[in-house]
């Protein structure tokens, strides 16, 4: 209605302008419709509008509305997987260092063992050392006293020959032998 006024309004202060006769038309009259197609459109225009703001605008309300909840949902779920894959993020991380911390102790472990290992191996070798050393001094005593039974009895052997040139005649050979031993003995002792 309103714009029905405004065009009576326009078409009113346009009417002096004209001139000629009624069945010219020109100026605004060529813009404007006549009075009943204006009125009948303005009341289709009202009607389309009012199923419009019925049905149209609710269902376009709905429809964004269900938009912005799936588009919240969707936001709200991609923060949830950012918070988790934070989270096994810091696991990962707390993981591998674990995973550091314990190979860390397993090479030092492997070290301390390597070195007891190595102590183990010196100290097998140093006793076997000894022994090897223990044995050579036992064989070595043995072979000294071997060699001086060996001396003693080249000795007794030289010594009866002599005597025997000495004195021209053979004393007994178990005699001389007890004299030798018993002069070696003396001679030991004095050592």
């Amino acid at each position: 209605m309103i714009i029905y006024a405004f065009a009576q309004l326009v078409l009113a202060t346009e009417a002096p302008a004209t001139t000629g006769t009624a069945t010219e038309s020109g100026g605004i009259d060529l813009l404007l419709p006549a009075a009943e197609e204006l009125f009948a459109g303005v009341i289709a225009f009202a009607i389309v509008f009012f199923f419009i703001w019925k049905w149209a605008i609710p269902a376009l309300n709905k429809s964004l509305e269900a938009r912005q909840a799936a588009i919240a949902a969707e936001f709200e779920a991609a923060e949830k997987a950012k918070l988790e894959a934070e989270s096994l993020l810091t696991d990962y991380r707390a993981q591998l260092a674990g995973a550091n911390a314990e190979a860390a102790k397993i090479v030092s472990s492997a070290r301390d063992a390597g070195e007891s290992v190595k102590s183990d191996i010196v100290s097998r070798a140093e006793t076997e050392a000894t022994q090897i050393k223990a044995r050579a001094h036992e064989e070595i005593a043995g072979e000294r006293e071997r060699v001086a039974g060996d001396l003693r009895r080249q000795v007794a052997d030289l010594s009866m020959d002599v005597a025997q040139r000495v004195v021209g005649s053979s004393i007994d050979t178990d005699a001389q032998r007890r004299l030798v031993d018993q002069y070696i003995e003396e001679l030991g002792g004095v050592r």
